[in-house]
Order: C-alpha cells, then structure tokens, then sequence
C-alpha cells in the first residue's frame, strides 16, 4: 500500500497503460486479480480529436474502479493542461502524463519519451498541467532519450520541483525501445534522489522478479505491462508472494476457460459485436499462446466473426485441453 497524494493504492502492483490493448475490459479484469492501478490508454491532448471512435472509448471511466487514472500525451503545455481538466471532468482522479511511449508516430510528433530531449519543455509541461488541476498527476518515462544521454535523475528532479506526485520509470532509453534487458540501477538512483513514490516499471514477468526489482530499486510498487497479457492472475500472484512470500499456483484450466469467456463477453458488450469480435482475437492469441495447440486454436478462432462463435470456439478449446489433462493424470 502507498499513496499517490492523497489516494491510497492498496495494492504496489500496477497495470501499465497500453495503447490499444489496456481497455475497459482488460482494466476491469486485472483490478479483480489484483491490480492496484490501472490506467486508461494513452490520449491525445487534442481535445478536437477525442469524438473519434477510437478516443471516445479510451474516455469511459469506471467510478468503481478507485482510484481512476486517465493517461494523456503530447507536446502543447496549453493544450495538455486542458485535457487534463475534461479528463477530471469526465471522473479522473490522477492524471498522467505520457513522456515514455517510444512508438514513432507518437515521437515524431515531439510527443512521449520524444520529450525527453528537451527539458525546458518537460518543465513547463509539468508545471502547466499540475496547475491546472486539483488532481493529482503522475508521471511515466524512461531513463532518457539514448544509453548516451540518460538525463532521468534531471527528469525526476524537474518532474518533483513541478508538483508531481509520483513518477513511473521504465529501465530503458527512448533508443532502446524495448529492446535488451531493463537497467533497475537507474530506477534505484531516481528511487534514492526522490521523495515522492517511484514505480518501476520494465520486464517484470513474474511474481518473483517483482519482489528482486522492489528490493533491488526500492521502488513503492511495480508497473507490469506485456506479462499480464493473456495473463491477468499475475497481479494475484505478485501480491500474494510480495504479502506472503508464495504465490498462489497456476489457475486451473477451468479457471482461465472463465476468464477468457468473461473477458471475450466482455469486449463484445463494451464495443458491439462487430468491433469487439475483432479486437478479441489478439487477447485470446495471448491467452492460449502457452497452452497445446495454441497456434492452432488462435488461428480456428480468428476466422469467426460472430460474438457465439467466438464463446463455443473457447469452451470446445479448453473442453479438449481438459479432455488431455485428464488422459495424462
């Protein structure tokens, strides 16, 4: 447990905000595992553009779902601090700022970790956005635009200095992408220097790696981003060792089947059929990418195209892994 101002994170395992995959859904089924925080997609300052399809979902918030944190970025001061206040107006709680997402299309619009090379940009940011809410607002990032410029002790020293309360590092420059291994020493330097909570965030695949990156950094909380795809247990099973040094086994196979359909269920209710359809063939490929057959299955299930389908096709799949499990016993 730890505080982002005055908002109490009961749990130091965090989802991390993903474009195009962190949605309602997944968000809801990863705070009933476990999950601490999670956090809206990323959205565009651009206030103009949120009546796409694609924004306006990444706008629903879940007043359920304490505390709510919603994920902006770009590059306008003016602009992002008035996203940050429909953001608030729409039911945030802590605004985030994205100054870590290393995807071209976000960068080379001098957007995400692109920032990074410009501080008195990143300062006056900051500033404007703090200000122009009563929220609080968080930050995410990296360790600096390459392995030869790593400014983030800078960073985190003009990211304190402008009021925010709590800062998200991922151990890799804005170069590395997501390339090579996450460098801890750098988030334990920021963890040392800062006074306000520091999440680490980077290559946390499993429970017991989570407890080494807390030790390691003294970080407050950990953020998990790619692991808990297809795999939403893994914050019941980071808090469970962290609280009591195990972790509950590997869910049952019944377990997961439920998870899928529920999560599937879902997705097509929040959408509609014909746009969640679509987007549950990426999350049932992560879901049965380590399972027999997986390969196979995922591409049997990408042909359907109706929400029924998509339900039979999960309870046969996991019907035969059952059926399997059974023989082998």
């Amino acid at each position: 447990m730890f505080h982002i101002g005055d908002l109490q994170v009961d749990s130091p395992v965090l989802l991390a905000p993903m474009a195009g995959v962190t949605d309602m859904p997944l968000r809801r089924l990863c705070r009933r595992y476990g999950a601490g925080l999670t956090t809206s997609e990323m959205i565009t300052s651009d206030t103009r553009l949120w009546q796409s399809r694609k924004s306006s979902s990444r706008l629903v918030v879940e007043p359920q779902s304490h505390p709510v944190s919603m994920q902006i970025a770009g590059s306008d001061p003016e602009q992002l601090a008035v996203a940050a206040q429909q953001c608030v107006d729409l039911g945030a709680q802590i605004v985030d700022i994205n100054m870590g997402c290393p995807a071209k299309k976000v960068c080379k619009k001098l957007a995400g970790s692109a920032l990074l090379s410009d501080e008195a940009l990143v300062k006056e940011i900051l500033t404007a956005t703090v200000s122009a809410v009563d929220v609080p607002v968080t930050l995410k990032t990296r360790t600096g635009p390459s392995p030869e410029q790593r400014n983030i002790l800078r960073i985190a020293e003009i990211a304190e200095d402008a009021g925010i309360r709590a800062l998200t590092v991922h151990g890799r420059t804005r170069a590395c992408r997501f390339n090579g291994e996450a460098e801890y020493r750098h988030i334990a330097a920021v963890a040392k220097q800062c006074t306000i909570p520091v999440i680490a965030n980077g290559d946390i695949d499993s429970a017991e790696k989570a407890a080494r990156v807390l030790e390691q950094t003294g970080a407050a909380a950990v953020m998990i981003g790619r692991a808990a795809l297809g795999a939403p247990w893994l914050f019941r099973e980071i808090k469970g060792y962290l609280a009591h040094g195990s972790a509950p086994g590997e869910p049952s196979l019944e377990e997961k089947r439920e998870v899928v359909l529920t999560h599937l269920a879902d997705l097509h209710a929040f959408y509609g059929e014909t746009q969640g359809v679509r987007i549950a063939r990426k999350h049932f490929g992560w879901y049965v990418e380590a399972l027999a057959d997986g390969k196979a299955a995922r591409k049997r299930f990408n042909q359907l195209d109706t929400a029924e389908s998509q339900l039979r096709c999960v309870n046969d799949y996991f019907l035969w892994l059952k059926m399997n499990e059974e023989k082998a016993a």
